[in-house]
């Protein structure tokens, strides 16, 4: 299990090999990995803050509850915080288990825990000024499937 709250980017590709390199008693990798998505005309750039400290125990929280829940052999989480520009990866979980339903369903348990309760404060800057991003009702009643 491998959790990582940083500024720096990364590419999604070459962690995703490595993740699967190692994933020896796997039959299914699951990866979904999160973009800042333009608001054309309007959004100039995101800010994620966090307190790196608390936020990696949550994710980890969380990775080990659909660890345990369905039986993965592994999981990683990387998630940025900063500034971060139109098109810039925010984010990535992958899942490693047995049979691919298990994976798909961990990752998305994982999506759905990280848009809704991980310890991020998102901030979009555009044309217009600056305004913090709320939870929505979409977001929260996703949870309600787990």
């Amino acid at each position: 299990m491998e959790i990582r709250v940083q500024e720096a980017a990364f590419d999604a590709g070459d962690e995703l090999n490595a993740f699967t390199k190692r994933q020896v008693n796997a039959g299914a990798v699951v990866s979904f990995s999160g973009i800042v998505r333009d608001v054309p005309g309007v959004l100039k750039h995101i800010e994620i803050e966090c307190y790196p400290a608390m936020t990696d125990q949550a994710l980890a929280e969380f990775a080990k509850e659909a660890k345990d829940r369905w039986e993965l052999s592994d999981v990683l989480i990387i998630h940025r915080h900063g500034r971060l520009e139109v098109a810039e990866q925010i984010m990535m979980v992958a899942t490693a288990a047995k049979h691919r339903i298990a994976a798909f369903e961990a990752a998305q348990f994982l999506m759905d825990y990280l848009k809704s309760r991980a310890p991020f404060w998102k901030k979009e800057i555009t044309r217009e000024g600056e305004n913090w991003v709320l939870s929505n009702d979409a977001d929260e009643n996703a949870l309600s499937r787990w």
